[in-house]
């Protein structure tokens, strides 16, 4: 039997969207959470509470909302430069992959990304994602794919390493070398990619630089045959994979991706029916990603009714980059699933939670208010959990605890 006899945090009279159970939410009205040693050691009503529960501090939340910490799962926040005349190309009509095509897109950040130092890449990331902490983000992904040769790759990995080091927040990083062909390069996806399974994914992998391996299958970036061979090396080294699919045209990427067991496929706009019963059948979630359907001002939503009869998995990211999507808030990630995609708002908190959380394949530790489970929670100024996704640019959190351990936001008198 468990000892429950004493916790180093107890936190009373909350309002806990755990987002498990049957629930709506799984909201409990007047919940208390227990934690010791950074993880979640009971929950329940707050008369339920165990009579030998002794905490060594405890805080009552006023009927607060308590959601867990929030988790990006699709983020490119290293880079160097910026893309403002790319920007407003796009609002004068000219298309992403047009875009592309003219040495724009990916390869100009990669150029601003490989002149950059490493205090510099350190530097604009870290202000990026105290962005994303001070909205209850918890644990984030970042990927490299700005870099598109060894070094800078790498330089890329190593900033996101670093920021995790530095800053109170979980972080995955993700080897996306297979983002574009570089412009030295052009023409020959090919000879790139073999430079990228022989040499850089192996150098990557030996370091312990990469949680994961992802790759850009696209008609402006790598096609079905040339991904394959980079999940097979990826399967080789014993990383997990994901994948960009389906953005922009139907490539077949996401049942690609389902073959190998990919954690998640991520935008999905021209996912077709046999691609989600693929992704069903694997376990793959879908990773929406409605910053860059609102910047690139597309029209073709991901099929989230298919996506829901066949139970996949729906999470939602920033996708924060600075082109496609310089969207630098995950509640507003949130809140435009709700608007664009159609998601409910129950859909949505579940997208930054519970199902980021398999995205990055630690459901079993995160995502959700469970017992056992790491206490990386968010404490918000509200009581309503769809209050969260239905104010777009309010950012009502108070502070976050990551494994048990309090960091104050934007503090209010309770």
């Amino acid at each position: 039997m468990q000892d429950l006899s004493h916790c180093d945090l107890l936190l009373r009279h909350a309002r806990l969207a755990t987002m498990a159970g049957p629930r709506p939410y799984g909201l409990i009205d007047d919940g208390a959470l227990a934690v010791r040693g950074g993880q979640i050691l009971w929950v329940g009503g707050d008369d339920e509470r165990p009579p030998e529960l002794v905490a060594a501090n405890e805080r009552d939340c006023g009927s607060r909302l308590v959601t867990p910490g929030l988790i990006d799962c699709h983020t490119h926040l290293v880079w160097g430069g910026d893309r403002l005349d790319e920007f407003e190309q796009r609002l004068s009509g000219v298309p992403y992959a047009e875009i592309a095509r003219r040495g724009g897109g990916i390869n100009s950040t990669v150029e601003a990304t490989r002149r950059a130092s490493f205090d510099e890449l350190l530097a604009g990331a870290r202000g990026r994602l105290e962005g994303l902490l001070r909205e209850g983000v918890t644990r984030v992904e970042i990927k490299s794919g700005y870099g598109l040769e060894m070094d800078t790759e790498k330089r890329m990995l190593e900033v996101a390493r670093r920021l995790g080091e530095e800053l109170p927040v979980s972080v995955h990083t993700s080897f996306l070398g297979a983002h574009a062909v570089p412009p030295e390069l052009a023409g020959d996806g090919d000879a790139y990619l073999e430079r990228v399974i022989a040499e850089t994914l192996p150098a990557v992998a030996a370091a312990g630089l990469a949680d994961a391996v992802d790759g850009f299958l696209e008609h402006i970036a790598f096609s079905p045959e040339q991904i394959e061979r980079l999940f097979r090396a990826a399967a080789d080294l014993g990383l997990p994979v994901k994948l960009h699919a389906e953005q922009l045209s139907n490539q077949g990427g996401a049942a690609l991706a389902a073959r190998f067991g990919a954690l998640s496929a991520d935008h999905l706009e021209y996912l077709d029916e046999a691609g989600v019963a693929s992704m069903a059948a694997a376990g793959t979630v879908a990773v929406l990603l409605p910053g860059a359907f609102f910047f690139l001002r597309e029209s073709q939503r991901p099929p989230v009714a298919e996506l829901r009869r066949r139970g996949v998995a729906i999470a939602l990211a920033t996708d924060l980059n600075p082109g496609s999507s310089p969207l630098h808030s995950l509640l507003a990630a949130a809140s435009l699933g709700t608007v664009l995609f159609h998601l409910t708002p129950e859909e949505a908190l579940a997208g930054i939670t519970r199902h980021a959380a398999a995205a990055l394949g630690v459901a079993h530790q995160a995502g959700t208010l469970e017992v056992g489970k790491s206490a990386d929670l968010a404490l918000w100024d509200c009581s309503k959990p769809a209050a969260l996704v239905a104010n777009l640019g309010a950012n009502p959190c108070v502070g976050r605890y990551l494994a048990g351990e309090w960091h104050p936001g934007r503090e209010r008198p309770a």
